[in-house]
């Protein structure tokens, strides 16, 4: 669905100059049939100079409104004139100052996109990055005088526009950071994540890079959250911690990223040990066997570990150790038996060597999980009671504005 700041873009600057629907007026003039002009259109003529006088003596008197509608009537009738651009400048800020925060956003935009050799396209850029912050920090649009909620689309065609139209310049690693913040304030993770990727890889030099690298774990370590164990969300939260700290190392945030791997860890073997419990109480030995393992992988030396250590020795004991195997090795098991018999002949069962145990019926592992590096998202094992917290980023204040994403 297009945003309303699209949608009326172009259009509303140029076509129609942000005129207000209001009575208008009909011209008779000798021979002629009579037309139709809105109030004071009849007065805006001439060149573009006399139109900029007209609209600079408004705007010295105070008339802010008629100063507005010259200056757009200047831009649709001369718009490649040398004035129109100081023309969409003027309007943009009458704009600002009657807190017409919408429309000076799009007179700008307009001065960036159609004038990038203009005087001031800088100061455009810089005061749509203005506006832009001002809407992601939660200011209402009006619309007919009434205010709405806050919009995150504003700010996101706002930020977009200037990371377009300015790919190079002062505000473009910021705007690019804000549109990853306006994404987690929509709850849209996935391209919060993009968007903070796009800042880590297109400005690595810039300070923000560093608090992008550390959101992207903070929104990962938020997805281990959502009520059932994610092996996938886990590992890719601390995969973000880890590439920060490599990025990173001398960062003021490093010592919280190193704890945040920690209490990931913990929570992956916490998780895993959980679920390995529910396995063994429903006698689902196999898979309960699987996730002991990753315990004792990920956290060898943990208490956990050697509590799985000590359960798997006693399954072993219990079932036999076949029993326990990954439905692939025993499937490998079974094929080398399978031409060992085609060479020698069959054996009989009490010829088999020790340990090399008949297969279980094929219809037992079909309610079991695959190993836990090849879960789905989700499981029907029951949600971890871990309840591990880790701070979202505080990015570095800047000169141009303070950054401090939310979670």
């Amino acid at each position: 669905m297009k945003s309303p700041f699209r949608i009326l873009f172009l259009p509303l600057l140029i076509c129609f100059g942000l005129f207000q629907p209001a009575a208008g007026s009909v011209i008779f003039k000798p021979g002629e049939k009579a037309t139709y002009k809105t109030p004071g259109e009849e007065e805006i003529s001439g060149n573009a100079q006399e139109m900029f006088s007209k609209a600079q003596e408004a705007e010295k008197n105070g008339n802010i409104k008629r100063a507005i509608k010259t200056y757009s009537a200047l831009v649709r009738r001369h718009p490649k004139d040398t004035l129109a651009p100081g023309s969409l400048y003027h309007m943009a800020q009458l704009q600002e100052q009657i807190h017409d925060y919408f429309k000076a956003a799009q007179s700008y935009s307009v001065l960036a996109e159609k004038f990038p050799k203009s005087e001031r396209f800088d100061e455009s850029i810089e005061a749509l990055f203005r506006i832009g912050e001002m809407y992601l920090a939660g200011k209402k649009v009006k619309i007919l005088g009434i205010p709405f909620k806050a919009s995150m689309d504003h700010a996101l065609d706002i930020f977009a526009a200037i990371v377009r139209t300015a790919p190079y310049g002062k505000y473009t690693a910021h705007a690019q950071f804000d549109i990853g913040r306006a994404r987690e304030k929509q709850g849209s993770n996935e391209l919060a994540i993009a968007a903070y990727q796009a800042v880590v890889e297109k400005f690595p030099n810039d300070p923000l890079a560093a608090d992008a690298q550390y959101q992207i774990g903070y929104i990962w370590t938020q997805a281990t959250k959502a009520g059932t164990y994610d092996p996938a969300a886990t590992k890719n939260a601390k995969i973000g911690f880890e590439d920060f700290l490599f990025r990173h190392p001398n960062s003021e945030k490093a010592a919280q990223a190193k704890e945040n791997v920690k209490l990931l860890e913990h929570k992956q073997t916490s998780s895993a040990f959980q679920i390995a419990k529910y396995y063994d109480k429903q006698k689902y030995y196999r898979a309960a066997a699987i996730y002991y393992n990753d315990v004792i992988r990920q956290q060898p030396g943990s208490a956990e570990g050697e509590r799985a250590k000590k359960r798997i020795a006693e399954l072993r004991k219990k079932v036999g150790d076949a029993k326990l195997q990954p439905p692939a090795v025993t499937a490998a098991t079974a094929n080398k038996r399978k031409k060992t018999e085609t060479a020698e002949g069959p054996r009989s069962e009490t010829n088999m060597p020790p340990g090399d145990a008949p297969l279980p019926p094929s219809d037992t592992d079909i309610s079991l999980p695959p190993p836990a590096s090849l879960l789905p998202d989700t499981t029907t094992a029951p949600p971890s009671s871990t309840t591990d917290t880790v701070p979202a980023s505080s990015p570095s204040p800047s000169p141009e504005a303070a950054a401090t994403p939310q979670s």
